[in-house]
């Protein structure tokens, strides 16, 4: 039996939560470009202290709109803004939100408004709030109903203004690392979705201890992320507050077709994906190139990338192999680097395996992929690689403050701060 654990870098603490992390990063650095917002063909930036103001403002409405501390809010939406914000609007007024696919079908969305005692569900659009009425008259415990697109969040916020700051502060102030912070379904391959139940604490720790140990990517000079896989999702709603914890400049984006358009207007220093995004941005450079009788250039270039990563594996890349990649980098690599924004040097794969060709051909061309495991049920990641120790074709080392053992059958077992505390209604 073979078990690696790694410490935590920051001292374990039972005190703060999810809700103090805007007005954390509002206190320290106000003016922060924290948020940048697609608006038209354009992005408008917020600031760190709008983001606290915004968040504020709609938890005030929650809270006039009579949500109690530890009642479930359902949030059925694409990825955007707006969920960023209600998902710490919620935290901050004590809530627990219920992420939902935005492709959920009326059955799923009953089965999970239902389980998880849901008073209240925000939704995007028309579409959306059909999926929740479908199934109203079997949620009687279901109050209100918020549709985004009809600026019901903005009346939300509006309706906060009698609320005093002092009753949002108790609100936050009751708030532990052990309270609970969300409730995920997971896919329900094994029957009925299982209601994850994650704490306040395991996402907070794992993220402010991610946030040191992998400084270079979150911590860097204008380290910036668009955020484009659902937020239904534990790996995007880790990001979402990995980024909010380490001050990382944030985009949404929404529409996988206009994806390369964001990109390019963004500019991200690092993403996340599964491994199909990679293959996708591959197999379309290929097609490109061969439809413009470049075929055996882009092949060329494809396997002097793979062969320079390999060989800085091995200690030594020779003389002749760095010309090569050297002039397939003017030729071919930066092409495809400003085909994802111009800036990109690190993403962060889970969900699949990658492969270790995609992963050598990524970091031959500048984009060092930093492939991860983990689960709903350990907050997402549990072990990732770090870009100062890679193993392509690896899941990378435990995170801190998480230990990863193999059982002589082959299980993995894990233990740590990311562990959830239990399936919800269902010991």
């Amino acid at each position: 039996m073979h078990e690696k654990s790694m410490p935590l870098i920051l001292p374990e603490t039972s005190s703060g939560s999810l809700a103090d992390l805007p007005g954390r990063q509002a206190s320290a650095n106000p003016g922060k470009v924290t948020f940048s917002v697609r608006s038209g063909s354009e992005w408008t930036d917020v600031t760190a202290a709008t983001f606290a103001a915004d968040v504020a403002a709609l938890a005030k409405g929650l809270m006039a709109a009579g949500i109690a501390p530890g009642e479930a809010v359902g949030i059925m939406s694409r990825t955007r803004y707006e969920w960023t914000v209600a998902d710490f609007a919620l935290w901050s007024a004590g809530a627990v939100p219920v992420p939902i696919y935005e492709t959920s079908s009326p059955d799923q969305v009953e089965w999970i408004l239902a389980d998880s005692a849901a008073v209240a569900v925000i939704v995007e659009d028309a579409a959306h709030l059909a999926a929740v009425e479908a199934s109203r008259s079997r949620l009687p415990g279901l109050r209100e109903v918020w549709v985004i697109g009809q600026g019901d969040i903005d009346s939300l916020s509006q309706d906060g203004d009698d609320v005093d700051d002092a009753d949002l502060a108790a609100r936050r102030s009751a708030l532990q690392r052990d309270s609970l912070a969300t409730i995920i379904y997971t896919s329900g391959t094994t029957g009925r979705p299982k209601g994850v139940e994650l704490t306040h604490g395991n996402f907070l720790t794992l993220a402010e201890n991610t946030s040191e140990e992998i400084a270079e990517v979150v911590k860097g000079q204008g380290a910036s992320t668009l955020l484009f896989l659902p937020l239904a999702h534990v790996f995007a709603r880790f990001i979402e507050v990995l980024a909010v914890t380490a001050g990382v400049r944030m985009g949404h984006s929404s529409d996988l077709k206009a994806l390369l358009d964001d990109f390019a207007t963004f500019k991200p220093t690092f993403v996340l994906a599964v491994p199909r995004v990679f293959e996708k941005i591959y197999n379309s450079a290929e097609a490109k190139a061969e439809a413009g009788g470049k075929g055996k250039i882009f092949a060329g270039a494809t396997a002097a990338a793979i062969a320079w990563s390999q060989a800085r594996d091995s200690g030594a890349v020779p003389l002749g192999l760095r010309v090569r990649h050297a002039v397939f980098d003017k030729l071919v690599y930066a092409k495809l680097r400003d085909a994802m924004g111009g800036e990109i040097q690190y993403a962060v794969s889970g969900g699949a395996p990658l492969g270790t060709r995609l992963g050598h051909f990524f970091r031959g061309i500048g984009v060092t992929i930093l492939e991860g495991y983990g689960l709903t049920e350990t907050t997402a990641p549990a072990t990732v690689n770090r870009p100062s120790a890679m193993r392509i074709g690896s899941v990378g080392r435990p995170l801190p403050g998480v230990a990863v053992r193999i059982a002589d059958d082959g299980e993995i077992l894990l233990r740590g701060v990311n562990v959830f505390r239990g399936y919800h209604a269902n010991d």
